[in-house]
């Protein structure tokens, strides 16, 4: 076993402090992995806070990791010492059933293991500690390949709000022509505006927030809607094809379920922890409407949209910060004050 510095929490309200974590020895097919950064989600506050479900404590968050390896297993083939690697949401699935078989992990029907906070079924059941650390041992088959043409901290978010977004467009074949709308402009939502433009598509930003507008068509978008704005929100109707939904916070959908044209879809991406709205089925059915969610995406689709990016020169807008720093991170993501996504610079960790 080898000992980690990092950032956790001990408690739902302790805030994040220095804790010390154990990672197992690199077995025959695992990767060890020296972090250089891992980004801020905003599911990890949800989850150390625990505001969605009753968790383990200590606990050490943190999904979107990347960094060199420095150790492998002797059975390792997909990574050498020395590579530029990521790890994203999870770092293991059942790997037999019928999800796990089609390459959809997140999707698996025993439950993938989490990056952090989930039950280590291949190790004794250990609870999984994150990113917010000097190091990391993973299995080789959760590993991906981190192009060099990225900047390793801006692709750090590539790991989930990157794949997040990617997914759900890839899944409903987003290409040249098409129209998609973004609700909300955050992580998630800036992730989604440069890929579908990268995609050829037309974008659409729907937003509470008149003041980002011109935030919004610098990363390409071709048109905003402030929602609060009628006459706006009426000149939209039915000018979409998919819209993702990136809010996580309790919401209305009807107003965009009105833009969207007959057989597109509404893909929700945010998850409040508050109950939603009751979705009027009469928008749906008026015009074949489908309403659904997506979760992440597996490991193949994950390297394919890194590959993707690393083509079309897309990375996060990301603030650097240190580990000192991250409890006052969490309160400013939590204010959504942040353009657009916070990277932790793990080098901090030994200071």
């Amino acid at each position: 076993m080898n000992t980690a510095s990092a950032y956790g929490v001990e408690a739902p309200d302790s805030g994040l402090v220095p804790l010390q974590v154990e990672r197992r020895d690199p077995e025959a097919h695992d990767v060890e992995i020296a972090i250089a950064f891992c980004g801020l989600c905003h599911s990890d506050v949800h989850t150390v806070r625990g505001e969605w479900r009753e968790i383990d404590y200590p606990l050490v968050p943190g999904h979107e990791i990347v960094g060199r390896v420095t150790a492998i297993g002797q059975d390792v083939t997909l990574h050498a010492v020395g590579d530029l690697v990521g790890v994203g949401c999870m770092v293991d699935s059942c790997r037999d059933c019928a999800a796990c078989d089609e390459g959809l992990e997140q999707y698996c029907d025993k439950g993938a293991v989490g990056t952090y906070g989930a039950r280590d079924r291949r190790h004794g059941g250990e609870v999984t500690q994150g990113g917010y650390a000097t190091s990391v041992v993973v299995d080789e088959n959760f590993v991906l390949r981190m192009p060099p043409e990225l900047d390793p901290a801006a692709a750090a978010p590539l790991l989930c709000a990157g794949i997040t977004t990617y997914s759900p467009m890839r899944y409903f074949g987003v290409e040249a022509g098409d129209s998609v709308g973004v609700v909300g402009l955050g992580g998630l939502g800036h992730m989604a505006v440069k890929l579908a433009k990268a995609m050829g598509a037309s974008v659409t930003v729907f937003t509470s927030s008149p003041d980002k507008a011109d935030s919004a068509r610098a990363l390409g978008a071709d048109h905003v809607v402030v929602t609060g704005d009628d006459e706006a929100l009426a000149a939209a109707r039915r000018s979409v094809d998919l819209v993702i939904d990136t809010v996580s916070a309790a919401h209305d959908l009807a107003p965009y379920l009105r833009t969207i044209r007959r057989d597109g879809a509404l893909i929700q991406l945010g998850v409040p922890p508050e109950p939603m709205p009751p979705v009027p089925v009469n928008l749906l059915m008026r015009h074949r409407i489908a309403y659904g969610a997506s979760n992440i995406g597996g490991i193949a689709e994950t390297q394919e949209m890194l590959d993707f990016c690393a083509e079309h020169g897309i990375t996060a807008d990301v603030e650097l910060v240190r580990a000192p720093e991250l409890n006052q991170a969490y309160d400013r993501m939590v204010a959504g004050d942040v353009a657009y996504r916070f990277v932790l610079d793990i080098a901090s960790l030994n200071d």
